[in-house]
């Protein structure tokens, strides 16, 4: 299957799967060239392989549709981490209210070492589709796969499409947990040599579960 088909199945099932509301969310992946992004204002039941685009990561692409407005997020990305291969950007609900909320995912079960450290850190807002959010954003999941992005959700990669889609639903649902905790009172955080042991267990065999 084309890099282009995978972008869309990817998209689809994000939108399967609630993580899209309307036209929010992009997906991306890196090519020898830069990128390959889902176009703007697309739509997942109507969204096809010949709609998207081909662009450097400075942000050249050859005419037609245009990139996601947030193809910058998507190229600060993969220029500083080159482990970055497919991104998944999405407002998805647990996930955004905790970004409204500027909190950072913490330490609260032993499943955020999956996204490389004690916490999600949670990237200061400023305005959407600007290269200053992808400065902030980049420096916010440096080391890490994934982040929250202030009042406007997250963005997470991996090295497979099935794998950044297993990570974004992760991610969602550690969202919904955690917010589920605070209401219900004060959650235990882990500490960091649970933390620790946790990444090493991961490091070792946790990021071959579900990667397909």
């Amino acid at each position: 299957m084309s890099l282009r088909q995978q972008l869309v199945d990817l998209y689809r099932a994000l939108a399967a799967r609630d993580m899209l509301i309307g036209s929010s969310g992009n997906v991306s992946v890196r090519t020898a060239f830069g990128m390959l992004i889902t176009p703007t204002g697309c739509d997942a039941a109507t969204l096809t392989d010949d709609q998207i685009v081909a662009m450097d990561l400075d942000g050249r692409w050859p005419g037609g549709l245009q990139p996601s407005s947030e193809w910058e997020l998507h190229a600060a990305i993969l220029r500083a981490d080159p482990n970055a291969v497919w991104i998944v950007h999405t407002h998805s609900d647990h996930a955004t209210a905790l970004a409204c909320l500027n909190r950072p995912l913490p330490a609260f079960h032993y499943n955020v070492a999956e996204f490389g450290g004690d916490d999600v850190r949670c990237a200061p807002y400023v305005t959407f589709g600007t290269p200053e959010l992808a400065v902030l954003a980049a420096r916010a999941i440096a080391g890490r796969s994934a982040c929250l992005l202030a009042n406007h959700g997250m963005i997470c990669h991996a090295a497979t499409a099935g794998a950044a889609l297993s990570a974004a639903i992760r991610l969602e649902a550690l969202c919904r947990q955690y917010l589920l905790a605070l209401a219900a009172g004060r959650p235990r955080l882990l500490t960091r040599d649970e933390m620790d042991d946790a990444i090493a267990r991961y490091g070792r065999y946790g990021q071959q579960e579900s990667m397909t």
